[in-house]
């Protein structure tokens, strides 16, 4: 030992010391200070114990000090020296020595022991390689010589290896290591670059080499080796191909050294050794089967080695989690969904490819479903492993059974299932707290109504192609009804309360508006659907061919295009019962604040859609009926009748809103907004009904006199109204409207009617105009008190 260790020691032992003697000198003040503390203020002081220190009491503060005579002759102790403070954030000298000795014994113990002996085995490797080389270039010894000589050094240096075990294991299996890579290419140069092996006693060489290998691994219980090993088995196919094809006995080997891998993972589970055997495998396969042809060759090779490296890889993953009880870990995870999906892509493709086998992609989806569940079968009856496991393995059922479906089935099937499986999956995760059923609800939920949409959009054209769909009896609404009733019991379902902490949260919080949403849109639209499909078979029905004589391909058809026109009619009919029923159910059983929003907001949009483009609508109707465009056709007096229909039904959801309005769910008042959404609906009900009756009546263009006379009374009956209901904001709409009127009267209505109608108009407005005047200053008290309460 030299001196610098010696002086660490010496250091680390004094600041131990001193250590020591600060917590002794700690310890002593805290007994005087308790000793002080228990003598009574202005007492005699205790008279000392034999040998020690006398305790003298403190002086009182701001006196000068005394000096003491000391009356023992025994020595006082030296000055007590008060503890130093310690810095948590500053850790002491031997604290520090320790830990930069370590990481310096570390380090050092890693380069010294460890990393020297691989660099050292390697230069060893190359050295003998390129001594080798020099004696092949020069001729200094035959080939068989140069095999044997080969031969010689690795069973020499494995030799070696083996003895140095006892004391020297890391050492020893670094050896080892070099031993058996030499070996390897020893034996491939005998066979490839000299012939002197065939290629069965190569192949057999190597599989002995990696077999001692794996029980050198164990044995040694160093990965490293079980590293040299694997990528020595996996170079040896390709080492000792000759081109010809032969790839069922690569895979064969392959198979053989993955089981080898599987009984290393029971034996010590080296996942770096289990991720490079997977990721070796997979890759090798795959790069072979992307390379052919879509062609039948190899298919039943790519299916059998395919589905045995799928299991052995299964069962290896499985196998140690399993009979260690251990939970499995994010990368476990990922490692058995990678191999679950590469399995079923490879399979896809091979089935796919082969004519013959492409009507099997259902059923081999439905295989790997059931491959998956016999294995969480097992679990659960015997079981071997913790419940994340149990449902993770179920949850790849779910998912490939998903899977099957689409690939197997087509329309509405696919969505009856996967809303099915949704409704259970939300069920098992809401009320039975299985969160991840929950997870897995998540997107079927949306797979499933992308689905409904993809079948309502090809329904709804089959009979523009000649095809007539029955409407309510047809496969498209039996979908949209079992679509219905799931999602009312998923909304049944969420409102319920979990136990656990609730995951996804923000998943959650999107579902408790969207599955109400889905669902009221679903209902409606299915309805809607059926109305559309029942009128387009009745324009279908109509086909008429104006040219019976000539062949189909020359023909020309005419169609009864009025029912386009009924049909949006009847929608909009359709859509203010659905808005009115709604509301209605929320009022009288729901009673939901929330969905009261929701009814407010429907009812306006469906409200003002009606006033503008379903009026119009019905106009079109009503020309129709009153200039028919086709002459093979008739067109009955029910155009004008719908009108009264819809009007009907518009004014029961204008009630709907007026209730809505009374029943307390909403949180802010709305009676003004109430107030002008009825009224100027009321005006626009009858502007368009009197234009309806002057069209019948054929006044073409009477409108103009009579929509300003009759928006001008509109505003006398508002003024009215907001002076008998003392409502100030009516009172401001009827003068906003008698303002329009007379804008359109002189800047519209004047150019084009007569002396005598614009008589009329005048003297009817200013007739009114001096009755709101007079209604003005005969009721002016109730305005001003108006005013005073408003202040």
């Amino acid at each position: 030992m030299d001196n610098s260790e010696k002086l660490n020691l010496l250091l680390i032992k004094l600041e131990n010391l001193l250590l020591r003697q600060q917590g002794f000198e700690a310890e002593i003040q805290a007994l005087r200070n308790e000793v002080k503390a228990l003598q009574s203020p202005g007492s005699a002081p205790v008279a000392p114990i034999s040998n020690t220190e006398p305790i003298i009491a403190p002086p009182p503060r701001n006196t000068p000090p005394v000096a003491v005579v000391q009356q023992s002759a025994i020595p006082q102790p030296l000055p007590v020296r008060p503890p130093a403070p310690v810095n948590p954030a500053q850790p002491n000298f031997a604290d520090r020595f320790k830990r930069e000795n370590m990481v310096k014994s570390d380090f050092e113990k890693f380069i010294g022991e460890n990393l020297i002996s691989k660099i050292g085995i390697l230069i060893l490797i190359i050295g003998v390689g390129i001594g080798a080389k020099y004696a092949i270039d020069h001729d200094m010894v035959s080939p068989l010589t140069r095999i044997v000589l080969g031969y010689a050094v690795g069973a020499g240096l494995m030799a070696f290896a083996i003895k140095l075990k006892a004391k020297y294991e890391n050492f020893s299996a670094v050896l080892l290591s070099g031993a058996i890579a030499i070996l390897y290419f020893i034996t491939y140069a005998a066979y490839d670059f000299y012939a002197l092996i065939p290629q069965v006693l190569a192949f057999a060489l190597m599989v002995v080499f990696t077999s001692f290998t794996v029980v050198a691994a164990i044995n040694y219980n160093k990965q490293v080796i079980a590293h040299i090993g694997l990528v020595g088995a996996y170079a040896v196919p390709f080492l000792l191909s000759d081109g010809s094809g032969k790839v069922g006995v690569l895979f064969t080997y392959m198979a053989i050294i993955n089981i080898g891998i599987l009984i290393l993972s029971f034996k010590k589970y080296w996942k770096p050794l289990f991720y490079a055997s997977f990721g070796l495998t997979w890759i090798i396969f795959s790069a072979w089967r992307l390379d052919l042809s879509s062609s039948n060759d190899y298919f039943s090779i790519a299916l059998l080695f395919s589905t045995i490296f799928f299991l052995t890889f299964y069962i290896t993953n499985l196998a140690y989690k399993v009979s260690k009880k251990e939970v499995f870990s994010f990368s476990d995870v990922v490692i058995l969904l990678l191999n679950s999906f590469i399995y079923y892509g490879i399979g896809f493709l091979i089935l796919s490819d082969n004519k013959n086998s492409a009507e099997l992609l259902g059923l081999f989806t439905l295989a790997n479903a059931v491959i998956h569940f016999v294995v969480c079968l097992i679990i659960y009856k015997k079981n071997l492993a913790d419940k994340n496991l149990f449902y993770l393995i179920l949850a790849m059922v779910i998912t490939f059974i998903t899977m099957a479906v689409p690939v197997q089935l087509d329309g509405g099937w696919v969505t009856i299932f996967w809303v099915v499986e949704a409704a259970v999956l939300f069920y098992l995760g809401r009320v039975k707290n299985i969160a991840i059923y929950e997870k897995l609800s998540f997107p079927l939920i949306f797979l499933a109504v992308i689905s409904l949409l993809q079948d309502w959009f090809d329904y709804s054209n089959l009979p523009i192609f000649g095809l007539t769909i029955t409407p309510i009896i047809n496969v498209g609404f039996l979908t949209a009804v079992i679509f219905i009733a799931c999602f009312a019991w998923i909304f049944s379902i969420s409102k319920k309360q979990t136990e656990k902490p609730a995951e996804w949260v923000w998943m959650r919080q999107i579902l408790n508006y969207a599955i109400p949403s889905i669902l009221l849109a679903v209902i409606y639209f299915s309805l809607r659907i059926e109305i559309t499909k029942y009128f387009n078979n009745l324009v279908d029905s109509t086909k008429l061919n104006l040219n019976p004589h000539q062949k189909q391909d020359y023909a020309t058809y005419e169609y009864n295009y009025n029912y386009h026109n009924l049909k949006t009619a009847w929608i909009y009919i359709y859509t203010l019962i659905f808005a009115s029923i709604l509301s209605y159910l929320n009022i009288k059983k729901l009673k939901n604040s929330e969905l009261a929003v929701a009814n407010l907001i429907i009812n306006i949009v469906v409200i003002v859609t009606f006033l503008t483009l379903g009026l119009y609508n019905l106009s079109e109707l009503r020309d129709a009926y009153l200039f028919p465009e086709n002459k093979y056709f008739i067109i009955g007096s029910f155009n004008i009748g719908i009108r009264y229909v819809a009007i009907a039904f518009f004014a029961l959801l204008i009630v709907q809103c007026y209730q809505l309005q009374r029943s307390g769910l909403l949180k802010k008042d709305f009676k003004t907004m109430f107030d002008y959404l009825l009224y100027l609906s009321l005006l626009w009900i009858i502007s368009s009904e009197l234009i309806n009756i002057l069209e019948l009546s054929h006044s073409a263009g009477s409108y103009k006199l009579g929509l300003s006379i009759l928006w001008g009374i509109f505003s006398l009956f508002l003024i009215s109204m907001g002076l008998a209901k003392n409502k100030k904001h009516l009172r401001i709409g009827a003068m906003i409207l008698f303002g329009i009127t007379l804008v359109k009267l002189f800047f519209y209505d004047i150019y084009s009617l007569s002396t005598i109608a614009k008589t009329i108009v005048f003297v009817s407005l200013g007739v009114l105009l001096l009755i709101i005047s007079f209604l003005y200053n005969k009721y002016k008290h109730l305005i001003i008190d108006d005013v005073k309460v408003e202040n």
